[in-house]
């Protein structure tokens, strides 16, 4: 997952965070790195995408024509990305609380590419 700390959850413990639980105090970095760190969009729509892909997988049984079963998928899947992408700082501020951090960190990586330009706009039109 790229992640920088040394302490990782255990495989009970990841499958139970998956599923909400909140980890122990020393597996908090972990759980930062996780939730606001390089690809945690990505891991974030991976845990809701991926666990239904076996269900559509069985609409392809239903009897008709292949492309009745695809749209159905479509159908499902759209909505399904739709809400998780627009939920996803929802979530993750939600997670990153529960875990006693701060919920701002969400923002953490766009406030630094504000403060970035900000100094590089400040640099090149100094009065």
């Amino acid at each position: 997952m790229g992640m920088t700390s040394t302490a990782r959850p255990s495989a009970g413990q990841f499958v139970r965070y998956q599923f909400g639980a909140v980890l122990p105090e020393d597996l908090r970095e972990w759980v930062r790195e996780d939730l606001v760190g390089p690809g945690a969009t990505g891991r974030y729509v991976a845990r809701f995408v991926v666990p239904p892909l076996p269900i559509f997988a069985l609409l392809f049984f239903v009897p008709g024509p292949w492309w009745l079963s695809l749209g159905m998928i479509v159908l499902l899947l759209v909505p399904l990305a739709y809400f998780c992408i627009g939920l996803s700082t929802v979530y993750r501020r939600h997670r990153l609380a529960v875990h006693g951090l701060d919920p701002e960190l969400v923002h953490e990586r766009a406030d630094r590419a504000e403060s970035a330009m900000r100094a590089d706009y400040e640099r090149r039109h100094r009065a």
